[in-house]
């Protein structure tokens, strides 16, 4: 006899009169004058089961039940009394009539009551087994695993192979420090845990098979954040002999595909912005569309202010001023208060602004007399007429300033767009379009400039191709170099990005010349890519997208750790299994490793 015939959350009004036979956990149990109740949960949801006193022994067994109890319950299903149903759950106009009840299992009380809402992440991270038996954690990763499948079914449908790569490998420089691995039969050397399976995956299409994916784990040694893990998923991809534009067609057609399938969503066009406009527009390489509010470009008509700010940034090499206009809405009285723009100017210091000037537009037709702020005065007339022009001030606006260096302001200001457009009073004014918004953004540069080290550093990868006649500017002019790189953008979410990659060796080695990386340095990091590349590679591309973002986007969870089983904490600790934790000392001496004291170290 099978010890289940059914989940728990698909019995429904179908199988009334039949008999089933589930197994879940307790989720609670009660007692309502002599007749109990048990709300019997499983990884499909929950049902009702009802024990009646007519059956002693099974009673008795029932009376003794307490929360996460792993039981088995026989009974037949029998439709709600009337006015008791609950129409949240599928299982809902139905009960179960208990017949027969097992307690495969009896539970120590639990450190928290499952259906908790109000719990730390510590706790729900210390007690990672419980936290997972949560509806909400079981439905998040339910959608993770229904998302890898689409994937699958996707890429397979258009010829893709499944290949594994390496775990432990070379330590190449990928942006990010590597996680290593000590090699107990080679004394002092070190394996690394990969950033990503680019080289492998060039490798591969350099050995002819053509279209490749892998669902993989990656790893990198870097300060954590809300989307951020030391160890991450991605959907890997390349493939041989297409276009920037058809690889970009065919895995838009894939994310397309997931959504619908997934969750019933149309995420309609995907409009394509280039790098330039993105940063002029919004100051973000993944900026959110579903806000209205776009940078207006001032640096030159600032540069003969007499307000310092302005004038200072437009005169600085790599300066830049810019506009962000608020319009005031059409909801009575929900203007931004001087406290909250106090609060917005202690906000874009988080980004290194050093404060944030502002225009508040009264009266138009008073002109100076009609505009509220200190600054004012000491911006003349031409410059002033081409912030309210250019701008389309309108009574009642607000408009933010930024000036300084182009990060400093695309950074600050960019955040501000983004607080503003979310903000109760964006949303009441229409600041903010609650829509899925998809977007690629392409054209990247090859290079941005290291002003620290003086040096060049790719902005990809150093295996990103140059568009179709920048080879010969990598050495001679850099900073026009254009990548042909992209990456996919969901509601200011880079969730995908890649490019098509330099299948030559004379084209890899110019790369290697603007980043001044010396033909020894290359042979020693990259040597098996470079000398498969003189084998008739082929010409080709690819991407990868991060499945824990994805996800994270799906749900609405506030962070990927919501979507992972097993995550680390924002300290890349797991507070579950105490990882990492101290090795004894004989691990240590077959590896060679002696641990230098830590105090002194410090010192």
């Amino acid at each position: 006899m099978a010890m289940r015939s059914h989940y728990c959350g698909l019995v429904t009004e179908a199988l009334n009169g039949q008999t089933v036979t589930l197994c879940g956990w307790v989720n609670r149990r009660r007692d309502h004058g002599g007749v109990i109740f048990v709300d019997l949960r499983d990884r499909e949801g929950y049902v009702q089961v009802v024990c009646d006193p007519d059956r002693p022994e099974m009673f008795k067994i029932a009376e003794d039940l307490r929360n996460e109890f792993c039981i088995q319950v026989k009974g037949v299903v029998r439709a709600r009394p009337e006015g008791t149903t609950n129409e949240a759950l599928k299982s809902g106009k139905i009960e179960v009539l208990c017949h027969e009840l097992v307690v495969l299992n009896a539970s120590v009380t639990p450190p928290f009551q499952i259906d908790d809402d109000n719990l730390s992440e510590t706790t729900r991270l210390t007690h990672r087994v419980l936290d997972l038996r949560r509806p909400y954690m079981q439905r998040n990763l339910m959608l993770r695993y229904k998302v890898a499948m689409e994937v699958r079914k996707y890429l397979d449908e258009n010829g893709f192979v499944d290949i594994e790569t390496p775990m432990l490998t070379k330590s190449t420089p990928e942006g990010a420090r590597d996680y290593l691995v000590p090699s107990r039969v080679h004394d002092g050397q070190f394996f690394a845990l990969p950033q990503s399976p680019q080289l492998f995956k060039q490798l591969l299409m350099v050995a002819g098979y053509d279209r490749y994916y892998q669902i993989t784990k990656c790893f990198r040694d870097e300060d954590l954040r809300a989307d951020r893990q030391p160890e991450f998923t991605q959907i890997d991809i390349e493939t041989s002999f297409l276009t920037e534009e058809e690889i970009r067609e065919m895995f838009q057609g894939m994310i397309k595909r997931v959504f619908q399938n997934t969750m019933n969503i149309d995420l309609g066009e995907f409009p394509i912005m280039t790098y330039q406009d993105a940063m002029r527009l919004y100051g973000s390489d993944k900026p959110d569309l579903r806000v209205k509010l776009e940078f207006t470009e001032l640096t030159d008509v600032m540069a003969d202010v007499d307000f310092k700010v302005f004038s200072g940034a437009a005169n600085m090499k790599g300066g830049r001023v810019v506009a962000l206009r608020v319009p005031h809405g059409s909801v009575e009285g929900a203007g931004i208060s001087r406290g909250e723009i106090d609060a917005y100017t202690e906000f874009v210091k988080i980004y290194g602004a050093k404060g944030l000037a502002y225009i508040r537009v009264n009266e138009l037709a008073k002109g100076r007399d009609g505009l509220q702020s200190p600054i004012v005065k000491n911006i003349h007339d031409t410059a002033l007429k081409a912030v309210l022009e250019r701008t389309g001030a309108q009574d009642g606006d607000l408009i933010f300033f930024g000036a300084d260096k182009a990060k400093i302001v695309n950074d600050a200001i960019g955040a501000l767009r983004i607080k503003i457009g979310h903000s109760e009073f964006g949303k009441k004014n229409g600041l903010f379009e609650d829509r899925w918004a998809p977007m690629w953004v392409v054209d990247f540069p090859m290079f941005e400039h290291d002003d620290d080290e003086d040096r060049w550093t790719a902005v990809h990868h150093p295996f990103t191709a140059p568009k179709d006649g920048h080879e010969d500017w990598m050495v001679t002019a850099p900073e026009k170099c254009i990548a042909k790189g992209y990456d996919m953008v969901l509601n200011g979410w880079e969730i995908g990005g890649g490019s098509v990659r330099i299948h030559r060796a004379d084209v890899q080695q110019k790369v290697f010349d603007a980043l001044k990386i010396s033909p020894e340095e290359a042979q020693l990091k990259f040597g098996f890519l470079l000398d498969a590349l003189q084998y008739g590679a082929p010409p080709h591309g690819g991407l990868a997208f991060g499945l824990d973002r994805i996800i994270t986007l799906m749900t609405g969870a506030e962070s990927i750790r919501d979507v992972i089983a097993f995550p680390k904490t924002q300290r890349a600790q797991c507070l579950l299994t105490q990882a990492p934790s101290p090795v004894d000392e004989k691990q240590l001496r077959e590896l060679h490793i002696r641990l230098r004291n830590l105090e002194a170290a410090k010192a």
